[in-house]
């Protein structure tokens, strides 16, 4: 594994598929009737060579009608290739974002979902990203801002587990600085927010949140005070809301 992927994203990713579906999960609980995978499928192409960076699970594609595209997905995770092979129609190819081993000019949109942020270097994937589309081609790359899931950051430190932390990236790619990364290798680039907050109405699905997100699991301890912390809000409040901050940024080689 290429030595600038952090330890942690290979913990979290390289052999299972469950913390980033946990993950996931919990975004089901969005304010908007609109989901964000059908939020960002109206606003991707429905023809052309299609490159999706660090596809993860494939779970974009359960929302978009792909039939129409020549479809390639990556990972640098064999267990998330392994997923992303059930994508019907797909050719999947595991390999560094910051390497791609595809020439020049072959793609009309690269898609990067919220993956940007896992990377030590995010230049070198946009760099990469500009390489392998065509002129005039097209990128989306999905990030979350500074105050992404704030309300989450309170549990960790009351359950023990003050080095817990929630919305924090190997770099400094988000919401705010993300558009002027992407202005330096592409042009007409437009940042566009999903309206959209959480609001759970049980505890579980938190308590699932918070422990995909730790290195080293939740002691059951952990798991019962979190879920003690979580229900308490849930009692006074209906639900447990957590602001969301998430963007596509949209710009043309």
């Amino acid at each position: 594994m290429p030595a600038r992927f952090r330890a942690h994203a290979v913990s979290q990713y390289t052999t299972t598929t469950a913390n980033l579906t946990a993950r996931i999960a919990l975004h089901g609980y969005g304010t908007n009737p609109q989901d964000w995978f059908s939020w960002l499928a109206g606003r991707l192409p429905a023809a052309g060579h299609v490159l999706e960076a660090g596809a993860g699970t494939g779970v974009l594609w359960t929302h978009v009608d792909h039939a129409g595209l020549d479809l390639t997905l990556t990972d640098f995770s064999p267990a998330m290739c392994a997923q992303l092979r059930t994508v019907p129609g797909a050719r999947v190819v595991r390999c560094d974002a910051t390497a791609l081993p595809f020439p020049d000019a072959t793609f009309d949109t690269v898609i990067a979902n919220h993956m940007l942020y896992h990377l030590d270097d995010p230049s070198a994937a946009l760099r990469e990203f500009a390489r392998v589309l065509r002129r005039g081609g097209r990128l989306a790359v999905a990030t979350n801002g500074t105050d992404h899931l704030r309300e989450l950051g309170t549990i960790g430190p009351a359950i023990g587990r003050p080095g817990l932390t929630f919305g924090a990236t190997n770099n400094d790619f988000t919401a705010e600085t993300g558009p002027a990364y992407v202005a330096r290798c592409f042009s007409g680039v437009t940042v566009e927010r999903y309206p959209c907050d959480l609001d759970v109405p049980a505890a579980e699905p938190i308590v699932a949140y918070v422990d995909s997100m730790a290195d080293e699991p939740l002691t059951p301890q952990q798991r019962a005070a979190a879920r003690t912390l979580i229900q308490s809000r849930i009692d006074a409040a209906g639900s447990y809301h957590i602001r969301k901050h998430s963007v596509l940024i949209t710009a043309t080689r």
